[in-house]
């Protein structure tokens, strides 16, 4: 009876202890969000399609094709209106849209025309209308150069022939109709590296406009009185000015020297502080467009010229762009 009683209390036991010890699943840890196509995946070097830089335009003509559709195979010249007339379907506005595009474009025609279910369309240009490229003002051989792709501005200065002596180095480039930036001006710096990294891309239909440099006027008892064009960085200093004007004469009157700033037919004279610049006791200040410095002469026999003298000799100086 004692031992029955034992296996008794054993069994229990080994029961309670199972169904302590019972399996209880556990909860797993969040699944992460996988990666979203076009996202990490471009984060990781996968790069979308570049976006062409040339776009079809008027004149441009097209070879499109139908995958499964020879008959429907065009060759087309996109017309002025910007159009391309395809069988079925008829025109189908494409200027300013890159084949790429103009390929969906076609083939929604066809689809939502009930034409075809599943219209495979591809559109290769195989000719571009030339469209110039006009460069004006100071270039060796101005004029209008055809372009059938984007050049970049150095390119097309070459092509002109380069700048001439007395061009400014800020350059104005027109864009094309439909461009999202009409204008854009561009710093061609003397520094070859500067000049590298500001050589933007001119597209065909542009205009580069590139104007005349400042003219800073030297006059008086200096070497050789005239017009100096800025051609350094389009900057120009007192004593750059000077200097170029074979420096001022042992018969000036320095400590009378002027400046006379001209600012939309407004004259303004001040004084200049010729000699503290050179000791470097002054600022050699930059000059601008127009500006005349003036150093009197000293004897006695010389006539003194006003202020509205000396600008009017300036017009009729010489200007020493090459020297």
């Amino acid at each position: 009876m004692l031992r029955t009683s034992v296996l008794l209390t054993l069994a229990l036991a080994c029961f309670a202890t199972a169904s302590a010890q019972r399996f209880e699943p556990k909860a797993l840890p969040p699944v992460k969000d996988a990666p979203a196509v076009g996202g990490s995946l471009a984060a990781n070097g996968v790069k979308a399609p570049a976006k062409e830089s040339l776009l079809i335009g008027p004149g441009d003509l097209l070879h499109v094709t139908l995958l499964r559709e020879p008959e429907l195979e065009q060759h087309a010249r996109v017309l002025d209106s910007g159009d391309v007339s395809l069988p079925l379907i008829g025109g189908v506005h494409v200027a300013g849209l890159d084949p790429a595009a103009a390929s969906s474009t076609i083939a929604a025609k066809y689809r939502n025309g009930n034409y075809l279910k599943h219209p495979n369309v591809s559109v290769f240009v195989e000719e571009f209308a030339t469209q110039p490229v006009s460069v004006l003002g100071q270039v060796e051989k101005p004029g209008t150069y055809k372009i059938t792709t984007p050049r970049t501005l150095l390119d097309l200065l070459a092509m002109a022939g380069g700048l001439t002596p007395i061009a400014d180095r800020h350059i104005m480039i027109e864009r094309a109709p439909g461009a999202k930036q009409r204008e854009e001006r561009v710093f061609l710096s003397n520094r070859s590296g500067d000049a590298l990294m500001a050589n933007v891309t001119v597209d065909p239909g542009d205009t580069i406009l590139v104007p005349k440099a400042g003219i800073v006027y030297v006059l008086g008892d200096v070497g050789h009185p005239g017009g100096y064009t800025m051609e350094n960085e389009s900057r120009m200093t007192v004593l750059q000015a000077i200097a170029l004007a074979g420096g001022v004469r042992h018969t000036a009157k320095v400590k009378k020297a002027s400046v006379i700033h001209n600012v939309n037919g407004h004259l303004d004279e001040e004084p200049l502080p010729l000699r503290e610049i050179e000791k470097g006791e002054a600022p050699d200040e930059l000059l601008h467009a127009d500006d005349v410095i003036y150093i009197p002469f000293s004897l006695a026999k010389n006539i003194v010229l006003g202020t509205s003298a000396i600008v009017a000799s300036a017009s009729s100086a010489l200007i020493y762009a090459g020297r």
